[in-house]
């Protein structure tokens, strides 16, 4: 499954705190979200660039990528899987996994 072998990229890359997402029910966008945070704007565009490499490797189509300049908040879209990639401030301002995430449809990446 492509958002495994990414959470599983991610980890390798020592992305920090991986949360899981299964969107079914939630939204017609995508089937998982991906939420990561890297140490640094520079540690988020490296997750990012090697992310999207990665999504290349697996189906053969270019990820679309938001967000490389700042690298603040990066979000990458493979279509069945939305990734945000964040600093951890950031990350901490927007929250997103209280707007996304339920007990039942999150889980740390480390725990599939």
């Amino acid at each position: 499954m492509v958002a495994e072998a990414l959470a599983k990229a991610l980890e390798d890359d020592k992305a920090e705190d991986l949360l899981f997402i299964d969107l079914d029910g939630k939204s017609s966008l995508a089937d998982f979200m991906i939420i990561a945070s890297g140490r640094s704007g520079r540690h988020v565009a490296a997750l990012a660039d090697h992310l999207s490499h990665t999504v290349k490797k697996l189906t053969g189509r270019p990820a679309n990528v938001e967000g490389m300049p700042n690298a603040d908040w990066v979000l990458i879209d493979t279509g069945d899987v939305i990734v945000h990639l964040f600093r951890p401030e950031v990350r901490e301002f927007y929250n997103l996994e209280k707007i996304w995430a339920s007990d039942t449809s999150a889980h740390r990446a480390t725990q599939h």
